[in-house]
């Protein structure tokens, strides 16, 4: 039987995109220097602190969550951030990672996000209108 070209052709093209959509690997850790064994990772985002008054409660425990390691509440967090709306500085594809900010009476993960930059993360981005805009912060308290 003979099979259409459309249907070959469909085929192909969601094989196309499904792999462009994979998670690109971050490269591997080097040995850490001097200046970065000695150098404290920042600490979580605590009550009181200037810099985070802004964010909601529950962005703190994300926060702690992400100066653990996980785990995370959702299977996207920690994933890539494409930056597709163009609204952090260009960096390279997997700089940026995505954590869900839970949203009090939502069914879903909401529109509240933190995003980071860098391995350790570096740059600290929150946004609560699922990225039309962001605001950039320091969980440690120093002005970023």
């Amino acid at each position: 039987m003979r099979r259409a070209p459309w249907l070959i052709a469909a085929l192909v093209l969601l094989g196309l995109w499904l792999w462009w959509q994979r998670p690109t690997p971050l490269p591997a850790p080097s040995a850490p220097s001097a200046a970065t064994r000695s150098a404290p990772a920042p600490a979580p985002a605590a009550a009181g602190n200037a810099a985070t008054d802004f964010l909601p409660a529950e962005a703190h425990e994300v926060l702690a969550r992400i100066a653990r390691g996980g785990p995370y509440q959702h299977r996207q967090d920690g994933g890539t951030f494409q930056n597709r709306e163009r609204r952090l500085p260009p960096q390279p594809r997997g700089y940026y990672r995505e954590y869900t900010v839970e949203t009090p009476g939502e069914s879903d993960r909401g529109a509240r996000r933190i995003v980071t930059g860098g391995d350790p993360p570096s740059e600290y981005y929150y946004t609560d209108d699922h990225y039309r805009s962001f605001r950039r912060f320091d969980p440690s308290g120093a002005s970023p």
